[in-house]
């Protein structure tokens, strides 16, 4: 009886996230939101609690957090991550303290410890590269001027959050200053030491994995990622990071297809994640939570739109160009819930769940309705392709 009953919330589930998927798909939208909604519903404290499957979707969850970040390190080489360092230092610089001191600050008046506070910096300081991406495809941006301004500050925010999760995965642990500078140390020297081997074995790496056979290719993938992922963890650092920087390890033919055959796997599993999040949160929670996660949703929005113009602008990126940049950057999502969900994890701040999930709500909506407005206010009708090819 009770194998059946797993089944059936289990069959549940998966049902649930198809019609989300087709929901958001239909609509345009990143299924983000909807996924969270739906683990508000079926968690803790929701409306139809689940009491057999929960074990699965959380192993389910984990791999999931680990594919979105492989997959995300898939993207870049380590050349390009050390060339957009370079040359995209200002505004990556500009980005982190204008996005993270507004969620350190709220953190520390809102009482919390430094721990916490720092989490919820990294919450409000990354913006969603899935949705941002999916967006400017959409409105068919991605040849515009000012799209490798945007991309670029997203490739750096991804560089910081290799350092970061370490970094904040050392702090919760504690231990003496000895401790947590050796630790970061450690943390630091194998991100770097990964980073050089990725740029100079990167490709002898790829051959050694790359397989004409989807069947081998795909399970030599994986066990390459689970393998550093678990590596990393032991070392008491984020299985994330060492998920991230798997992905940066592969490259040429074994990564083009690694894209294409770990995509729907991907979305299945990130999908349990976002849905295992909503269920950590007690909606009860919600309600006191929605006024300071309102008001940080207003600054982390602001405070994006003045990074993606003045990037824009430095760049020399025409009026219409610097709009665009400076709303095509404020959706949030599923980084700002991988980062609270290891504060979840390790019990650094309950009121930081239900904080975190609805500043991610509120952005990751109004990131790509204020792109669609943009798109027919300032770029619309006749002049769009004239505006466009003046950026």
């Amino acid at each position: 009886m009770r194998d059946s009953l797993f089944l059936i919330e289990l069959g549940g589930v998966v049902l649930l996230l198809a019609i989300l998927s087709r929901i958001a798909l239909r609509f345009g939208f990143s299924p983000i939101p909807l996924y969270l909604l739906a683990g508000l519903a079926f968690g803790q404290g929701g409306v139809v609690p689940l009491v057999t499957a929960d074990e699965f979707i959380a192993a389910g969850a984990e791999i999931g957090l680990i594919l979105l970040l492989f997959s995300l390190g898939l993207e870049y080489s380590a050349r390009e991550l050390v060339d957009a360092l370079r040359s995209n230092a200002f505004a990556g610089g500009v980005d982190l303290l204008a996005n993270f001191v507004p969620g350190f600050a709220a953190g520390v008046l809102l009482g919390w410890g430094v721990v916490p506070a720092v989490f919820l910096g990294g919450i409000t300081y990354i913006s969603s590269s899935g949705v941002i991406a999916r967006t400017l495809d959409d409105l068919g941006w991605m040849g515009n001027r000012e799209t490798p301004i945007v991309l670029a500050i997203l490739v750096m925010e991804d560089l910081v959050m290799a350092g970061f999760l370490p970094l904040v995965t050392l702090l919760q642990v504690g231990g003496g200053a000895t401790k947590v500078v050796l630790s970061v140390g450690v943390a630091a020297l194998l991100v770097v030491v990964v980073l050089a081997v990725a740029a100079r074995y990167g490709p002898d790496i790829s051959r050694a994995v790359f397989s004409r056979s989807d069947e081998a290719l795909l399970f030599g993938i994986l066990a390459v990622l689970l393998l550093t992922a678990g590596a990393t963890e032991a070392l008491n650092i984020s299985a994330a990071v060492g998920a991230f920087l798997a992905g940066i390890a592969f490259s040429g033919p074994a990564a083009d297809r690694a894209r294409s055959l770990l995509v729907p796997l991907r979305s299945v599993f990130a999908g349990t994640f976002f849905l295992f999040f909503g269920f950590q949160v007690d909606p009860g929670t919600i309600p006191e939570a929605l006024p300071a996660a309102a008001a940080l949703a207003l600054v982390g929005g602001l405070t994006k739109v003045f990074t993606g113009w003045l990037a824009a602008r430095r760049a020399g990126i025409g009026p219409r160009g610097r709009i665009r940049a400076a709303v095509g950057l404020i959706a949030r999502g599923e980084f700002s819930i991988v980062i609270a969900g290891i504060a979840l994890a390790s019990g650094a701040e309950p009121d930081l769940g239900p904080l975190a999930a609805v500043y991610v709500l509120l952005l990751a909506i109004a990131g790509p309705v204020l792109a669609r407005v943009v798109d027919r206010r300032v770029v619309s009708g006749p002049t769009r392709a004239a505006a466009i090819g003046r950026g």
